[in-house]
């Protein structure tokens, strides 16, 4: 694929995922245009199996309040022949694990010290 110029074509690029093993994201926006696809998944896994799929370089992490809620957001970035392609992973968080909101990556242990 060259370029995501069409609606299918950017389909085509989550299809290829999906065919190559990875899970269909639980949500997908697709801007008018072809210049923005979203992908939401719903889990740590997925969100680093489709991020390191499509080769995002660009990792961005915040986390906010959502009415009483602590939530960690979790976006990976790249963009490909002018369409940025971003994957989400929005996480719930408690106030007893804050110490998880200080890392990239809470499933690698920090080192020792």
């Amino acid at each position: 694929m060259t370029e995501l110029a069409t609606r299918a074509q950017a389909f085509g690029l989550i299809a290829e995922g999906v065919a190559a093993g990875l899970s269909a994201p639980w949500r997908l926006y697709l801007a008018r245009g072809c210049r923005y696809l979203s992908l939401s998944v719903g889990d740590r896994d997925e969100w680093n199996a489709w991020r390191t799929h499509l080769g995002c370089p660009e990792l961005n992490v915040r986390v906010y309040d959502a009415g009483g809620e602590i939530r960690r957001s979790s976006v990976a970035e790249v963009v490909l022949d002018g369409c940025r392609i971003s994957v989400e992973l929005v996480e719930e968080v408690s106030t007893a694990d804050l110490e998880r909101l200080l890392v990239v990556d809470p499933e690698v242990e920090p080192e020792e010290r």
